[in-house]
């Protein structure tokens, strides 16, 4: 998750498109099944049955969330590791952090699911919730990054108790098929993270000064992803590893995302290191505003017109929308306004480099992802970051924002704070069957699990203003 970032000087703005992206994954795994509309749910994974059917093209909010994350990853490593560059440590003392921190991600995947509560048992009862609850407390225990007025032995005895509770409870744990511990049961999606957390840095060490070679690098990807279907030497070990469990050649898909994620960072980061905060505006305010509510409109454009597959009708307002925000910031602009429009920019040229991947393929989809899939939503994740940069730099919009941004600082608590700590204390409590009751109907489903989002966030925000991080 947050797997790198230790800087005391944070970026609002990529901050809340974390805390944006981990909230509304939460949401999506929470919200009733079988009853909501199918924009409700994954393209591919359709109502009522929710069986994958690869062949039903399209996407929907929920196909955006893990993108969201995968690009604020990406743009979060330029801030983590030129501080630590900055501050004398080697190449290669950072390779070998950030590949164990890499390792340890692989295994916050694999004792998660473990003691997921639907993993224990398919009906969660007192014991359930009550694991469920404990490998809470064993992972708040290993991955606490302890503050430095707690006393300096503290850290080592946390970790140790942390360590040792997770040993027992993987040896003794019990699961309906009668199995025990198993390297396969994992969570696909920190398993994704954790590989590309580690290529995304190495890739970005080995390019910080040199951009062209790591565009370069997409190209090759590029090369390798539409190799993977053909006869030849790329197919057989696209899927295949010496270590399945923990990485395919298959996940480096993803740096589709990652990488351009990488370049948004270095542009942040060198705004931030320039000092350029205070330079006099030269956009009117209605400026900033449009292409504030410009740039996040593109969102629900391409999740409604790709949905409803108006693909013609989805390019033309996109092209409409783009040429107005080109019209309106072509003038010239001060140091931070550059930055916003070349955030703009690589986020339209990413949209329209979708849309003309968009019949490739049969079409746009996250399951099995397709070449539009990473470039569209790519194109996105830059627009989203710059509505969120406007909201909170240039019109001050706290309320909201802060507690994306709290949340986005402490993503590992957000992410498992859900099913192993919310849930089991409203179950435990008999809460949760109560609110269940009266809550039945589907949509009165769907705002119980946006309430519950919210509370969650509270909670998460709590962890971070009391500066208890979760940190690999």
């Amino acid at each position: 998750m947050d797997t790198i970032i230790k800087s005391d000087k944070r970026e609002s703005g990529l901050d809340a498109l974390r805390g944006f992206a981990i909230l509304t994954m939460v949401l999506s795994g929470i919200i009733p099944y079988r009853v909501l509309p199918s924009w409700m749910y994954h393209a591919q994974l359709p109502p009522p049955e929710h069986l994958f059917n690869p062949a039903v093209p399209g996407i929907t909010w929920v196909d955006l969330v893990f993108p969201f994350f995968l690009f604020a990853l990406g743009a979060a490593i330029p801030f983590a590791l030129n501080r630590r560059l900055q501050k004398g440590s080697s190449v290669f003392r950072i390779t070998g952090d950030v590949v164990w921190r890499g390792i340890l991600l692989i295994f916050f995947a694999i004792f998660l699911q473990h003691v997921r509560p639907y993993t224990l048992n398919p009906e969660p009862g007192l014991y359930t919730w009550l694991i469920s609850l404990a490998g809470f407390v064993v992972l708040f225990a290993i991955f606490l990054r302890v503050p430095s007025a707690w006393p300096a032995w503290s850290q080592r005895a946390i970790r140790i108790a942390g360590w040792s509770g997770a040993i027992v409870m993987l040896w003794l744990l019990k699961y309906p098929d009668g199995s025990g511990f198993s390297l396969y049961r994992s969570d696909i999606i920190i398993i994704v993270l954790a590989n590309m957390a580690i290529a995304g840095a190495l890739i970005w060490l080995a390019t910080r000064e040199k951009i062209l070679i790591r565009l370069s690098i997409l190209g090759i990807l590029i090369a390798l992803r539409l190799s993977s279907g053909e006869e030849g030497w790329v197919e057989p070990i696209w899927a295949t590893s010496p270590v399945p469990w923990a990485f395919k050649l298959y996940y480096m898909q993803y740096l589709f995302i990652v990488i351009p994620g990488t370049i948004a960072g270095d542009m942040l980061y060198r705004l931030m290191e320039s000092g350029a905060d205070h330079n006099e505006p030269a956009w009117s305010g209605p400026v900033y505003g449009v292409l504030a509510a410009a740039s996040a409109l593109l969102v629900p454009v391409m999740l409604i017109g790709l949905h409803l597959r108006f693909v013609a009708e989805t390019l033309i307002a996109t092209v409409i929308i783009v040429l107005i925000l080109f019209f309106l910031i072509r003038k010239k602009a001060n140091e931070r306004e550059q930055m916003y429009k070349n955030l703009f920019l690589l986020g339209a040229y990413f949209l329209f480099l979708g849309l003309a991947f968009e019949p490739y393929e049969g079409g746009i989809r996250k399951d099995s992802p397709t070449m539009s899939y990473y470039m569209i939503t790519t194109g996105l994740s830059f627009n989203l970051l710059l509505s969120f940069k406007l909201l909170m730099e240039r019109f001050e919009i706290q309320k909201g924002m802060v507690l994306l941004a709290d949340n986005g600082q402490n993503p590992m608590i957000a992410y498992v704070g859900m099913m192993n700590l919310f849930l089991p204390l409203l179950a435990l409590s008999g809460i949760d069957g109560l609110i269940r009751s009266v809550t039945t109907a589907p949509w009165a489903g769907f705002f119980r699990g946006l309430a519950y989002t919210i509370a969650l966030a509270f909670i998460v925000q709590a962890f971070t203003r009391a500066k208890l991080y979760w940190r690999t």
